[in-house]
């Protein structure tokens, strides 16, 4: 049975600067559910874009959104989504820089449950990044493999069914990077999540099932062989 569509674009255009700036026209693709996805391009190609319409923090201006085969109805349901569905990793780790490790992944699960569970579960996610030691350390006491981990800890802390991430490993060195991605295969593999990485690096992207590349704000789409894909 193939697997169901979990996101799709239909015809999506986005531009900006009253559209003198086109960063997206007329892309249309679908994403299915446990599937893992590398969107490649050159920069200024479209890719961080595309990656900000799959969340909703940007908002097309032409085409539409569908979740799970429906249009995504405004800005209530994206900010539902991102609580329960989809995990976000950012390039520039987006820490509060006076929070702890723990207490910025608790900003996560903000209104679910008590103080008590949001923390057993912020620790619990810290284990699984491998930084329970570092629950009560403040970012700039943290590396930047640390930081990225503690980024991923808070996306995966309401166990999203859609992990984005945009270039996740770019402010890393080739340990870290290689450290990170592999933390967000294990991820993937481990809780059966749909997973979209941004990436510079062809090797990182070669590890996705698919790649979507984007030039000059068009997406046109790249198969490869599964044996040569997303090693388990």
């Amino acid at each position: 049975m193939a697997p169901k569509p979990l996101i799709a674009l239909e015809q999506v255009g986005h531009s900006f600067d009253d559209g003198r700036i086109v960063a997206l026209k007329d892309v249309s693709l679908t994403i299915a559910e446990g599937e893992s996805v590398a969107i490649v391009g050159a920069s200024g190609s479209g890719k961080s874009t595309l990656i900000l319409l799959l969340c909703g923090i940007r908002v097309p201006c032409t085409g539409r959104v569908l979740w799970r085969g429906s249009p995504v109805s405004g800005p209530k349901q994206w900010a539902d989504l991102r609580r329960s569905e989809i995990g976000i990793v950012f390039q520039e780790f987006n820490l509060f820089p006076t929070l702890t490790a723990r207490e910025n992944i608790e900003v996560a699960m903000f209104g679910l449950g008590g103080s008590r569970e949001r923390q057993r579960r912020a620790d619990a996610a810290l284990d699984t990044v491998g930084l329970s030691e570092r629950a009560t350390h403040l970012p700039h006491e943290l590396s930047g493999g640390e930081r990225q981990r503690v980024a991923i800890a808070r996306s995966i802390i309401n166990n999203p069914t859609l992990i984005l991430a945009d270039e996740p490993t770019g402010n890393l060195d080739s340990a870290n990077a290689a450290a990170i991605l592999d933390l967000l295969f294990d991820l993937k593999h481990a809780r059966g999540a749909t997973l979209v990485m941004v990436s510079h690096d062809p090797s990182y992207a070669k590890r996705c099932a698919r790649q979507i590349r984007i030039k000059d704000g068009s997406v046109y789409e790249q198969r490869r062989e599964r044996a040569r894909r997303e090693p388990v």
